[in-house]
């Protein structure tokens, strides 16, 4: 991977943050007898929809600041599509429950170009590097969770809703995982690159016999 995208670690890191966030709030939807019931039913739309903005918009800035390098598009993809789904659910225009149906297409965009993001760049590593086999393990379950968007959008429903709040949990606790685990390479691979190019410091001058 290009030095452009270890120096975006940190905005990865922070849509990572923002993602397991967006699952703890999900999450807390599913018992409103909870001491937060008044959060998680007042305010719980409006901050898993900035929420989602916020990431999606971190995302698309560190496939921007590597553009036409390590497939960093397909970041910017992720981002975008993460960035529409919280956009629909702050945005005042959109009165009323929201069938999932019409947002299941951006969660398999999401799903599919974090997917190809991490197959392509498992793809570009030396045999037996280390991460290679994460990055394959990652991008096809990224890909699974596409074809299931797809499916419950579409063909199916998750019943009972519980199962539905713990299914999509569960895809931004893996999108968390992989953008945190990815930011820790990046920097990781940033220390090395910065010590490697550190330059050594000059031997002294030595002194001339009298």
């Amino acid at each position: 991977m290009s030095r452009a995208l270890y120096n975006a670690w940190w905005l990865l890191a922070l849509s990572g943050i923002l993602d397991a966030m967006y699952a703890t709030i999900n999450l807390l939807m599913m018992n409103p007898s909870l001491i937060l019931r008044r959060f998680a039913s007042a305010t719980a739309v409006w901050d898993m929809g900035i929420t989602a903005l916020t990431a999606g918009a971190c995302v698309i800035a560190a496939g921007l600041w590597s553009v036409g390098k390590d497939h960093s598009w397909l970041l910017s993809l992720h981002g975008l599509a993460l960035g529409a789904f919280g956009l629909i659910a702050v945005s005042p225009l959109v009165k009323g429950p929201l069938s999932f149906r019409p947002v299941s297409l951006l969660f398999t965009v999401m799903a599919a170009s974090m997917g190809a993001f991490a197959l392509e760049t498992a793809r570009t590593q030396r045999r037996g590097s280390r991460g290679r086999w994460f990055l394959i393990a990652a991008g096809a379950a990224s890909i699974s969770f596409a074809f299931s968007f797809i499916g419950v959008g579409f063909f199916f429903r998750l019943e009972p809703p519980q199962i539905f709040f713990i299914w999509m949990s569960s895809y931004f606790v893996f999108c968390a995982v992989f953008m945190l685990w990815l930011a820790f390479r990046l920097h990781s691979r940033a220390i090395g690159q910065s010590d490697q190019m550190e330059p050594l410091s000059p031997l002294p001058s030595p002194r001339h016999a009298h």
